[in-house]
């Protein structure tokens, strides 16, 4: 339970960084305020980082505790001799001569039927119990009692190592959030004032337009995507759009510049700071179709589509496991934090490895749904796959399609999941095609990709939803138009601006 409040805590906090960085970066600032001239060596930046390192080695502290155990340990055998001691033998006549004299030759027969036990091997197990038998007079009764001994001390080490994985967990989202404080920090204080002459150029062509601008400041990122802040006002009585000063930024710095998601729509008449951005180069339409599995009101399966900052378009599905409402709440906690995270920041992956530990914190029996992610790119085309039990994915293009599939265990399982992650190129007019298991298990399952590629040539529609209601309408074909697992569908296409 301490750990789970501590992950509570930890994403809460992550999500407070998120909003801070937000308000600073592209949030109002009132008349009084301007950006003041920022430094490597400034305090405050100073400050973060500092806060960073301090929750590193809260992290550190976690994983330098114990690790997880496959086998009961040494101390905890000899605490199996001495309970079973204490139990049977406590009365016998020959217990000096046995624990006394021969105590090695015992302790070391006990440890091996111990480690049998483990192993689950029954030919050596029982090749020791007549062994034992021949020097213990109530060898009977001492084994069913080691077996017992036995039982305790392996349920504690499951225990052990639930605590253990508990630990990890938190130390995973501590690390990451360190990780996250040194990126704010380094995002706020590499801002820089804008070349004068193109400062000045901005001004005048703004004037035009009756707006007056008090200062402009760029912030170049390492993949090179121009980023400009603009502190401005509109002239008494003015209301000048955000598209208007976008056209002009366009034309002083040469490539198509937009205001940034959730920016203002107007400049008026009171100072702002406003985000403008490099415009991205490919556009994204989305849609879904889905079906309920026969019997259930509610489907297991969820799904998220959103445009993050930075130009990636991110879709998210997920299927919980069985179905029904219990199913839906479990993929629906994996869609929300798998939103959160990355709208925080965090990358594709590791935002997967947290929403992983948070299930396994939670420690719900039954407690885990497939995570599938496709991250495009939006100023390169490249997009990112990461997969988590889940289903295949397709990528059409023209003539030709492609599968990208996954063999890895679902999220929730186990601490440290091994996600599988791949990259593709993307091109105008290509379309995605995401799955949950019950679309390709309504195939005959020893072809069932080949028969999905197959289904998808034969799709010719343009809009993204009609493609994945056309995909349903043939895979029921295969299963006599009855749905025996939640269906869902989701298809996004590519297109050049």
């Amino acid at each position: 339970m301490q750990e789970w409040m501590i992950a509570m805590l930890v994403i809460s906090i992550l999500l407070i960084i998120r909003d801070m960085a937000k308000t600073i970066l592209s949030g109002n600032m009132p008349e009084t305020q301007e950006i003041l001239p920022l430094c490597e060596s400034h305090p405050q930046k100073e400050k973060v980082e500092r806060y960073a390192e301090s929750f590193q080695k809260l992290a550190d502290t976690f994983y330098g505790m114990p690790y997880h155990r496959d086998y009961i340990s040494s101390g905890q055998i000899e605490r199996i001799i001495r309970d079973t001691n204490d139990s049977v033998c406590s009365r016998c006549y020959q217990r000096e001569v046995c624990w006394g004299e021969h105590y090695a030759d015992m302790s070391k027969g006990v440890e091996m039927i111990v480690r049998a036990m483990e192993s689950g091997n029954e030919e050596d197990l029982q090749h020791l119990r007549s062994d034992w038998i021949s020097v213990c007079g109530r060898s009977v009764q001492y084994l069913d009692q080691v077996y017992e001994n036995f039982k305790k001390e392996k349920q504690i080490l499951v225990w052990d190592n639930r605590m253990i994985e508990n630990r990890l967990a938190v130390a995973q989202q501590l690390t990451e959030i360190s990780r996250i404080m040194e990126n704010v920090a380094s995002d706020l204080y590499d801002i820089d004032r804008a070349d004068p002459h193109l400062e000045e150029e901005l001004r005048k062509k703004l004037k035009k337009k009756h707006v007056i601008l008090r200062q402009a400041w760029n912030m170049d990122k390492a993949e090179g995507r121009r980023q400009i802040f603009l502190t401005m006002r509109a002239r008494s009585g003015q209301c000048v759009s955000m598209t208007e000063i976008s056209q002009i930024l366009s034309g002083i710095y040469e490539c198509n510049m937009v205001p940034a998601n959730g920016s203002r729509c107007i400049v008026n008449g009171e100072y702002h700071t406003v985000h403008f951005v490099e415009d991205v180069s490919y556009q994204v339409l989305y849609g879904v179709s889905r079906l309920t599995r026969e019997e259930e009101k509610v489907s297991g399966d969820n799904y998220g589509c959103r445009q993050e900052d930075g130009g990636q378009f991110v879709m998210c599905l997920s299927d919980g496991m069985g179905s029904g409402m219990d199913a839906c709440r479990e993929s629906e906690i994996v869609v929300e934090l798998l939103e959160q995270f990355m709208e925080s920041g965090l990358s594709q992956e590791t935002a997967a490895r947290m929403v992983n530990s948070a299930l396994v914190l939670k420690g719900q029996e039954g407690m885990f749904s497939t995570v599938d992610i496709c991250a495009v790119d939006l100023y390169t085309g490249i997009c990112n796959f990461l997969k988590a039990g889940a289903s295949s994915t397709f990528i059409k293009r023209d003539h030709w399609v492609e599968a990208i599939s996954s063999e890895s265990l679902a999220a929730g399982l186990v601490q440290q999941v091994d996600f599988e992650t791949a990259s593709r190129k993307l091109y105008h007019g290509d379309y995605l095609i995401m799955m949950t298991d019950g679309v390709l298990d309504a195939l005959p399952q020893e072809h069932a990709e080949d028969t999905m590629k197959e289904i998808i040539m034969d799709v010719h529609e343009d809009s993204p939803k009609e493609f994945g209601r056309g995909i349903l309408e043939r895979v029921l074909g295969y299963s006599d138009y009855r749905a025996r697992d939640d269906m869902t569908v989701l298809v996004a296409g590519v297109w050049k601006k």
